[in-house]
């Protein structure tokens, strides 16, 4: 599994799949997509990491093997990029369109609005500690989209098709459901 590596919280989730036993690989360039079962892009600076894909050349390669259907788990800042159309963003920032959803960024507000929250995930028998870190919300869902958690009347955790997607932080916590949840879907 490739873990989006030019900026963000790329660390915490190679350290989440090697607790999972699973092989994980930093993608800093085009040549680090060979032979992928699937890709993680984390959270962090979500017009910078669009900045660093555009200089990379990496955003085009990456945008068609989304759509060519390489599973894709995107959290936060990575959640961003993957959806169709993004509020309050840049006219330049990177959508790769891999799920249908409409986000806003900062959409629960900046970082001294921050929390934490127990919620129910479907499938889950127990409720997931999540951390919302300038996180974004998702302000519509096309009809294809799975809503597998919410905070309130907005979907935080989201599936469609292959591509998965959280407003929060599963990396940052050792409960590990969520990162099961994706590779589930490879």
């Amino acid at each position: 599994v490739g873990v989006l590596a030019l900026q963000g919280a790329f660390d915490a989730h190679t350290r989440r799949l090697a607790e999972l036993g699973v092989e994980s690989r930093l993608v800093k360039d085009i040549s680090d997509l060979d032979g992928l079962d699937g890709i993680i892009l984390p959270g962090g600076e979500s017009t910078t990491m669009s900045n660093l894909l555009v200089a990379s050349g990496l955003g085009v390669v990456l945008t068609s093997r989304l759509h060519d259907g390489l599973p894709v788990f995107g959290t936060c800042a990575g959640m961003i990029m993957m959806a169709h159309t993004i509020h309050d963003g840049r006219p330049d920032q990177i959508s790769f369109d891999a799920m249908d959803i409409k986000v806003r960024r900062n959409g629960y507000g900046r970082q001294n609005d921050s929390f934490e929250q127990d919620i129910s995930i479907t499938s889950l028998d127990s409720p997931f500690h999540a951390l919302f870190i300038r996180a974004p919300i998702i302000e519509s869902i096309g009809s294809d989209v799975e809503v597998l958690a919410s905070v309130g009347e907005h979907p935080v955790l989201v599936r469609q098709a292959q591509a998965l997607a959280s407003s929060f932080h599963p990396e940052l916590v050792s409960d590990l459901r969520v990162h099961e949840i994706f590779l589930s879907m490879i």
